[in-house]
């Protein structure tokens, strides 16, 4: 990876702003995104030519204190009841997508759990901890970043939990 990766051809995204401004160290790994993809987390994955365990989506559910943010492996699903208990709630729900978007600023698929519009709570699934680095969206279709897992927990100001699982 590369100190303070700068964004190039048009590649600036929030999220990639508030890692530059934190002197973060991560790596930029744009792809091709296919405008029919429905399962975004693995069609990064099978482009980047990576494991599922190791690229994170970003969920966005609702709990009774309000929106929060999952961060989990594309092998797994979240897990509701351990993601409210991790935030000291009993129940949660996805949030609906068009209110997603308006929260975070950013479109569904390409959603970053950094330089979100407002910064939400935020759970990552402790999987994320057994990795030197991890993928996630940059916060765009078609690009992630690789940054170790401390720097998105830092960033984010996120807990660390067992919430996703394996059906």
């Amino acid at each position: 990876m590369g100190k303070n990766n700068k964004s190039k051809g048009g590649q600036g995204t929030p999220a990639t702003v508030a890692l530059t401004k934190a002197g973060a160290d991560f790596t930029l790994h744009p792809y091709e995104h296919d405008p029919n993809a429905q399962a975004y987390g693995e069609e990064a994955a099978d482009a980047l030519g990576l494991p599922y365990e190791r690229i994170f989506k970003t969920l966005v559910a609702e709990t009774e204190r309000g929106m929060a943010v999952a961060v989990v492996p594309v092998a797994g699903k979240l897990d509701l009841k351990a993601f409210a208990s991790a935030l000291h709630g009993k129940r949660a729900t996805m949030a609906e997508a068009g209110k997603v978007e308006r929260v975070t600023g950013y479109v569904v698929g390409g959603i970053s759990p950094l330089g979100q519009r407002k910064q939400l709570p935020t759970v990552v699934d402790e999987s994320a901890l057994g990795f030197e680095t991890i993928y996630f969206s940059a916060g765009r279709r078609g690009l992630q970043i690789e940054t170790a897992p401390a720097t998105l927990v830092d960033l984010t100001g996120a807990f660390v939990a067992s919430i996703s699982r394996t059906d």
